[in-house]
């Protein structure tokens, strides 16, 4: 009788198993972004690019890499 009962809670735990991967799964929703999600990222993504260029293009940023490229170049081995 030992064995029925032990096989039966077996069976239980996994069905109980089952129905919460079930129940996490619908509350959980959609995984992935809807379009307007992709829209505000992808304007976001070009709205940091536009910002880093300006940045790296700007005077400072240029006289600097370009001080810095020199001294790298100039370097005696």
């Amino acid at each position: 009788m030992g064995a029925v009962v032990n096989r039966q809670v077996g069976a239980m735990a996994r069905r109980m198993r089952l129905w919460g991967l079930a129940l996490r799964r619908r509350v959980r929703g959609d995984a992935g972004m809807t379009t307007s999600e992709y829209a505000v990222g992808t304007l976001a993504a070009c709205a940091f690019a536009a910002i880093l260029y300006k940045v790296v293009t700007s005077g400072g940023v240029v006289s600097a890499l370009t001080q810095l490229i020199t001294r790298a170049l100039d370097v005696q081995f």
